[in-house]
């Protein structure tokens, strides 16, 4: 996959990076070579998901008792 990205006239370098950023961040690729950069068991992949998922359920249930 390619992500070609040309600066249009009278933009600066600073601005195209910046466009750059945000294309990797929606695509998702900074993310990926973050988690990509270690090996981590899959046991513990899949802790760190249950736990996320803990805190996400924990933290909606406490909005839903304020409402």
């Amino acid at each position: 996959m390619a992500i070609v990205l040309k600066l249009k006239k009278g933009e600066t370098v600073e601005r195209g990076l910046k466009r750059l950023k945000k294309v990797l961040d929606r695509e998702g690729l900074i993310k990926k070579l973050r988690d990509d950069r270690y090996f981590e068991k899959p046991c513990v992949k899949a802790r760190k998901k249950s736990q996320r998922a803990r805190i996400r359920n924990r933290s909606r249930r406490g909005r839903m008792e304020l409402n």
